[in-house]
């Protein structure tokens, strides 16, 4: 038992002594971490602002023709891909229902009309005779009386052909304008279901020379567009090929799409003429487009990954890391006052600038200075920003990597160039950076 006690003695404090220069070795290994990273110099470039969306082709005029009768379809004298022109025709529904009616009418029509011929020559005659003093007054207006009611259903027996001869040309449905027919819905000896507030489609004509996208635009980004703006389109159908177009028609009124009970997506309906659409171009195909809404030219830029934050306490932020690592193993205190990004501290719009000098010390030979500086950016384009103010053409500044960027690089850290020139040859000004983190 006393044996197993001094065993337990000698092997904790062998123990502890381990783990000491265990944490040692890692916080040498810390201090010294090497990251490589790259840079860039800051240049002049033509910033292009861009707005992305996505939608369908569609003509940009399209008539569904329709019926507003019911009856069965006799006659079908086109196919899908034909092009027709204005009033020539197109379908034709059974008429039996309607060309009696007609016909009932017309007859009506030249009974009424020879009814008021007739009570027209007895007035006429009648008035002879009153002149003569050979009728009474009374025998006059009654004749003028019965030619008022002749003349009224004469005018009703009108009205009543000009309904039946409309229901009957509607029998015969017409091309209204030139055009491709698109689409055929029904097929003769189907039913044609008419009605002025629902009819069913017959059948699409559509002019496919003049086309245009309809894409649903974001309300944050539809406030920086403008009609006239150019496009550029990309067609899924035509890849490697990009098309142009104008800006046509923004909607004002928004339109809502719930993504769940508690995500609601706004967006606006925008309309973008295609110039010169190629000729296999068809109704209903998937493409994106980018809407130039600004171009800044000739300014000094930034490439968009270089743009990171910090807290404006960067550089207590970065004393405190420091003095950390000097210490190696610090204590809760220290941690507690290093600082965090995701803090209450607002958070500032930076780039970290490479410098030979800080605060009144050179860096030591082949190395730089990594320097936070606070920059304020415009507009964007695809893979860099507008610089309104902050840096300078031809400084050098750190472009990544990510993890470096976003978390581990603090402001005053001493970093190692390497210059390569396979990377240099392949990006202009761009170097390989070997960071030294805490030192």
């Amino acid at each position: 038992m006393l044996k197993t006690l001094k065993k337990k003695k000698v092997w904790i404090p062998l123990l502890i002594l381990a783990l000491v220069a265990t944490g040692f070795i890692i916080s040498r290994n810390d201090a010294g971490e090497e990251i490589i990273v790259e840079t860039e110099k800051v240049q002049r470039r033509n910033i292009v602002h861009k707005v992305n969306a996505s939608g369908k082709i569609q003509p940009e005029e399209e008539v569904q023709i329709t019926s507003t009768i019911t009856g069965w379809i006799t006659e079908i004298t086109v196919v899908e891909g034909d092009t027709v022109q204005p009033g020539q025709h197109l379908i034709s529904i059974d008429e039996k229902q309607y060309r009696p009616r007609y016909n009932q009418a017309l007859s009506q029509v030249k009974s009424s009309e020879a009814n008021m011929r007739k009570v027209q020559s007895q007035m006429d005659r009648t008035k002879t005779l009153f002149s003569q003093n050979l009728v009474s007054k009374q025998e006059l207006e009654q004749l003028e009386a019965s030619y008022q009611i002749a003349l009224s259903q004469a005018e009703q027996a009108k009205a009543n052909l000009l309904s039946a001869e409309d229901e009957l040309s509607k029998t015969r449905l017409t091309a209204p304008k030139y055009g491709i027919v698109t689409s055929l819905t029904k097929e003769e000896g189907e039913m044609a279901l008419g009605g002025m507030f629902n009819p069913g489609v017959l059948m699409t004509v559509a002019d496919l020379s003049h086309m245009e996208v309809l894409v649903d635009v974001n309300e944050n980004d539809v406030v920086n567009i403008d009609i006239d703006d150019t496009t550029e389109i990309e067609i899924d159908a035509f890849p490697d090929t990009i098309f142009y177009g104008v800006v046509s028609e923004i909607a004002h009124t928004a339109q809502s799409l719930n993504m769940s009970s508690q995500q609601q997506v706004t967006n606006f309906k925008v309309k973008v003429k295609i110039i010169s659409p190629p000729i296999k171009i068809r109704p209903g195909m998937s493409s994106t487009v980018n809407i130039i809404t600004e171009t800044i030219d000739n300014t000094v830029s930034i490439p968009i990954q270089s743009l990171t934050s910090r807290p404006e306490n960067y550089e207590r932020i970065a004393r405190n890391k420091k003095k950390a690592k000097k210490k190696r193993w610090g204590n809760e205190d220290d941690k507690k006052d290093e600082g965090s990004f995701m803090g209450k501290e607002k958070n500032l719009d930076v780039v970290f600038v490479l410098r030979s000098e800080f605060e009144g010390e050179a860096a030591p030979d082949g190395k730089k200075y990594a320097l936070v500086r606070q920059v304020s950016v415009g507009i964007d384009s695809d893979m860099h920003y507008a610089v309104k103010s902050g840096v300078e053409e031809n400084e050098v500044i750190v472009t990544g990597s990510y993890r470096v960027l976003s978390k581990q690089l603090q402001h005053g850290d001493i970093v190692t160039v390497e210059t390569n020139e396979k990377e240099q040859e392949k990006k202009g000004n761009d170097v390989s950076v070997k960071v030294q983190i805490g030192s």
